[in-house]
């Protein structure tokens, strides 16, 4: 009797915990629903001209490196791939459906230290500019597992992106 107390209380506050969790993970998603996503994949896939393996970390606000977006296909961190067509990018996180980018979209790419709760070494981190099929700017940070591809994949995504992209999306913003 004399830990059974103790732990119905512990028992209780962990429920509580997990329920505050679903219900604040709920409301964020709700709050990003407008800002919509990725767009539709092209009915025929291109050759891809570059992919890679990555470390996905997170999407958020343009600009705003602390500031997530629930998106579907981008709201979970996983190990996934980019994959880099003509056409626009593809990332697929492990897990989660296929999020496309079209070239139209994309606003920049560059090197960033920090996202959400990951700060890694100056540049560790590739940023993907983009504005969402919702109109919303967005940033989606990733880590490419092998060094040696992340000049390819940068080269690949600076060569797809629109002349009229916003001048400086491709520089890496400070926090």
């Amino acid at each position: 009797m004399d830990k059974l107390l103790p732990t119905i209380g512990i028992l209780l506050v962990v429920i509580v915990v997990l329920v505050l969790a679903i219900v604040g993970w709920r409301r964020r998603v709700r709050r990003d629903a407008p800002a919509g996503g990725g767009y539709p994949a092209p009915e025929s896939v291109p050759a891809v001209t570059a992919s890679a393996e990555v470390l996905y970390v997170a999407t958020t606000a343009s600009g705003e490196p602390l500031e997530r977006l629930a998106l579907p296909g981008l709201s979970y961190r996983g190990r996934g791939t980019v994959e880099v067509s003509v056409d626009g990018v593809q990332l697929r996180v492990t897990g989660e459906q296929p999020v496309f980018i079209p070239a139209a979209a994309l606003t920049g790419i560059g090197a960033s230290t920090v996202a959400i709760d990951r700060v890694v070494e100056r540049d560790g981190l590739v940023r993907l500019g983009w504005t969402t099929s919702g109109g919303a700017a967005a940033d989606s940070y990733f880590r490419v597992v092998d060094p040696a591809g992340r000049g390819r994949l940068t080269s690949a995504v600076e060569d797809i992106i629109p002349a009229d992209s916003t001048p400086g999306d491709s520089t890496e913003r400070e926090v």
